[in-house]
């Protein structure tokens, strides 16, 4: 985590939220989806799409509740595709998040949210719906 140009409050709100579990996020993704008549499936999808992850190396991290950091820090393959991703999520436009974990996550929230909102798959994964 770079801290340049972070306040120590800042840095600690950073911290406690890179330590958060992975398996406490994912059932809020779930959640979130299922409310709206999306699929476990399509929220797999959508995080396999964005990090390189398989099945079951998503699955693993669940359920052994790695901390998004290393999460992020551990995906397999990023995909390049990401950097699409625009708009905003609480507030805070997601292309122009500085901290390179926190993008991330907010971009993983932001495909979330347009599942919700009844996006089809094609566009939330920017045309890549052959992943």
């Amino acid at each position: 985590m770079t801290t340049d140009t972070y306040t120590a409050a800042d840095t600690k709100a950073l911290q406690r939220i890179y330590e958060m579990s992975f398996g406490l996020v994912y059932p809020l993704y779930l959640n979130k989806a299922e409310k709206k008549g999306r699929s476990k499936r399509e929220v797999d999808k959508i995080i396999r799409w964005l990090t390189g992850y398989s099945q079951r190396q998503l699955m693993a991290h669940v359920r052994n509740e790695t901390d998004l950091e290393t999460f992020v820090a551990d995906a397999p393959s990023l995909n390049p595709d990401r950097s699409l991703i625009t708009g905003v999520v609480c507030g805070v436009r997601v292309e122009n998040v500085e901290d390179s974990v926190m993008r991330e996550m907010r971009y993983l929230d932001k495909l979330i949210d347009e599942l919700a909102k009844g996006k089809s798959m094609e566009k939330i994964l920017r045309s890549s719906a052959d992943s």
